[in-house]
């Protein structure tokens, strides 16, 4: 699985405003999260070979990062859930989801009012950094039109940080070269600043986009 290309080249062209783009909400907050422990996925819905295409992307994604991966969560025991459904309907029924996920099931009328597709939700430690992400996709045509690696791909990006929720409405993560989906090289870059050891897992003012900034080069 190709991730990345030539960063230094990309982080040339990318701008602190660029970076800043990336973690500015769209109240115009600055909000910035990264994971502070293990990751360890677990995925619902899918067959195995998908399951191990998805498995393969979180691991090329954290292996990216600098982060780690784990067998088990001390405190959760999985702490990275995908599940893959057909309608909004198939989560409410299941046993114990309501507790991590409160309100699921008006959350999952709202979404089916929208004709939504995919919701992801983010819990953060004390100290704000990320300790779990639950994400849902709803198989719709748009999302079973992807090849398995592209949408594993970018459902890995999209949970290795707390990214804006405008984040890639201009410009998607992923490219095509070649015809084979890759990581655009601007975003595996930010994502390797991001977890620079010294740099703080959480930031809400935005001076920390030119601290990322300043890493990429």
């Amino acid at each position: 699985m190709v991730i990345w290309t030539n960063l230094k080249a990309a982080a040339m062209r990318f701008e602190a405003g660029d970076v800043a783009a990336l973690f500015t909400q769209a109240d115009g907050s600055y909000r910035f999260a990264r994971w502070g422990r293990p990751i360890v996925p677990v995925v619902f819905g899918t067959d195995d070979a998908t399951l191990a295409v998805i498995k393969g992307a979180i691991e090329a994604v954290v292996s990216l990062a600098g982060h780690k991966m784990a067998l088990t969560d001390p405190e959760l025991g999985a702490n990275l859930m995908l599940f893959f459904i057909r309608d909004w309907t198939e989560l409410p029924p299941v046993p114990g989801l309501d507790h991590l996920v409160p309100g699921l099931g008006s959350i999952c009328d709202r979404l089916a009012a929208r004709n939504a597709n995919q919701y992801r939700l983010f819990r953060r430690d004390a100290e704000g950094a990320i300790k779990a992400v639950i994400v849902f996709l709803r198989m719709d045509d748009a999302l079973s039109a992807m090849a398995a690696e592209d949408l594993a791909l970018l459902q890995a990006v999209e949970a290795i940080c707390l990214w804006s929720d405008r984040a890639f409405a201009g410009q998607a993560p992923l490219a095509q070269i070649a015809g084979r989906a890759v990581l655009r090289p601007q975003i595996a870059a930010v994502i390797r600043a991001a977890y620079d050891p010294v740099m703080p897992v959480t930031a809400d003012d935005p001076s920390h986009a030119l601290r990322l900034h300043a890493r990429l080069r």
